[in-house]
C-alpha cells in the first residue's frame, strides 16, 4: 500500500473518526484506524463495536492495499505537521507504516487489517432526508437534557420519533424535558429509536451546518446516517422511552416574558453564589418584575431583577438555574417565555421563533 494525500484533508477525516475510537479497550485493534487505499480514494474506518464510521477522501494512490495503525498516534502526528503539506504513506515489509512529510519521517506500528472487526451493512431500504443544519438544530436543542443516570439506560440518549412528515427529537433526565422537530423528505418509514449519547456527539462532530441532506435509515436495533462521503452506523439503546406527550402540560398557563440576554446574565451572576452543583434559585414574580433570589449558607445571598411581562398572581417558585440557562441558550427568539401555573407544577418554556420546540422543567423546593 502506498499513497500521497493532502495533510488538511487527511486530518479532517481522522478527526471525524477519532471520537469513535475508545481510548481504553481490551482489544488493541479497536484502538486502531483502518486505512484502505483504492483507486484515487482512501477509505478510513473506525469502530468501538457499537458504532462504525467510514469516510472516503481523495488521494493519489500509487499501490492499492490496506492496514490498521493506532488512531491517536497518527492523528497527533498529522495534526502537528505543516498545514497545506503533502503526506507520503507506504506500508513496509516489516509491517510498519512509513509516513514522510518534508523532513519528517515516521514508522508507525500496524496490526493486520484481517483482525479489524467488520460489521455487516445490510441496511439498504428507503432513507428519510433532512437538511443537515435542521438535524443539527434539533439535536442541539435536546442533547443537554440527556440523563447520565445509568440505572435508567433508556434515558441515556436522544429519542428520535416520527410524527407524520416530521422527525421529532426528545431527551429527558426526569427533571426536565426538551423536544424539537423538523420536517423530512422521503418515504414515510422511520422506526423510532433511542440514539446513544456517544453517537449524538459523534454526529455533532461530523455534520456541518449546511443545506446538504443527511440521509437516515433506522431499524429496531440499528440506525444508519449518510452525509457526504461519510457513513455512520450505530447500535441503538434497547428500551422503552417514556410517553413524552403526557409530560407536556395542556392546562391553562400564565406567561412571563423577559429578555433572554438579561435573563441569562442575571442567573449566571447569581449562580456564582451557589456552593452546590444545582445552583438552586428562587424566582419571584409580581407587578411586571421578575426577581431571582439565592441564599447560600456558605457563600452568602443575592438578588437580581429583570423586567417582565407578567399579569398573573404573585408567585414564588424554585429552579435549578443550570436548567434554565441550558434552555435559554438554545432559544432563537430574543425573549424567553415561561408558562407558569403554580409553585409545584412544572413550567413550560416556549420559543416564539420556533413553534416546533418546547421545554419542560420541574420546580425545586427552596427553603
Amino acid at each position: 500500500m502506498e499513497f500521497k494525500i493532502d495533510r488538511d484533508v487527511f486530518l479532517k477525516s481522522l478527526a471525524h473518526v477519532q471520537g469513535v475510537v475508545e481510548k481504553k479497550n481490551t482489544l488493541p485493534i479497536l484502538g486502531n484506524v483502518m486505512l484502505e487505499a483504492n483507486e484515487n480514494f482512501l477509505k478510513i474506518t473506525a469502530t468501538d463495536l457499537d458504532i462504525i464510521i467510514t469516510e472516503k477522501i481523495s488521494c493519489n494512490t500509487i499501490v492499492e492495499g490496506s492496514t490498521t495503525t493506532t488512531a491517536q498516534v497518527i492523528y497527533d502526528i498529522v495534526r502537528k505537521l505543516k498545514t497545506g503539506s503533502t503526506l507520503h504513506l507506504s506500508l513496509k515489509e516489516n509491517n510498519r507504516l512509513k509516513l514522510i512529510s518534508g523532513k519528517s519521517d515516521f514508522n508507525l506500528t500496524c496490526i493486520s487489517p484481517d483482525e479489524f472487526p467488520v460489521l455487516e451493512d445490510n441496511m439498504d431500504e428507503q432513507y428519510i432526508e433532512v437538511p443537515s443544519f435542521e438535524f443539527l438544530k434539533i439535536i442541539n436543542k435536546t442533547k443537554f437534557a440527556i440523563s447520565n443516570d445509568e440505572t435508567r439506560h433508556y434515558l441515556n440518549g436522544v429519542y428520535l420519533d416520527k410524527n407524520e412528515n416530521q422527525i421529532v427529537a426528545v431527551a429527558t433526565d426526569g427533571h426536565r424535558l426538551s423536544k424539537s422537530a423538523t420536517e423530512f423528505k422521503g418515504k414515510n418509514e422511520f422506526h423510532p429509536i433511542i440514539l446513544p449519547k456517544k453517537t449524538v456527539y459523534e454526529l455533532l462532530t461530523i455534520i456541518d451546518e449546511d443545506s446538504i441532506n443527511l440521509k437516515i435509515l433506522s431499524t429496531k436495533s440499528k440506525i444508519k446516517f449518510l452525509y457526504k462521503e461519510i457513513v455512520l452506523i450505530s447500535k441503538v439503546i434497547d428500551g422503552k422511552f417514556p410517553d413524552y406527550d403526557k409530560v407536556i402540560p395542556k392546562d391553562a398557563r400564565v406567561d412571563a416574558k423577559a429578555n433572554v440576554d438579561e435573563f441569562v446574565s442575571a442567573l449566571d451572576r447569581l449562580k456564582s453564589l451557589s456552593s452546590d452543583r444545582k445552583g438552586v434559585i428562587k424566582i419571584s414574580l409580581h407587578d411586571g418584575i421578575m426577581k431571582f433570589l439565592i441564599n447560600d449558607s456558605v457563600s452568602g445571598d443575592g438578588i437580581e431583577e429583570v423586567q417582565t411581562q407578567y399579569k398573573g398572581q404573585p408567585l414564588e417558585i424554585g429552579f435549578n438555574s443550570n436548567y434554565l440557562i441550558d434552555v435559554a441558550s438554545v432559544l432563537e427568539s430574543k425573549d424567553i417565555i415561561l408558562m407558569l401555573k403554580d409553585a409545584t407544577s412544572p413550567i413550560q418554556i416556549k420559543d416564539e421563533n420556533d413553534i416546533l420546540s418546547t421545554y419542560i422543567i420541574m420546580p425545586m423546593r427552596v427553603l
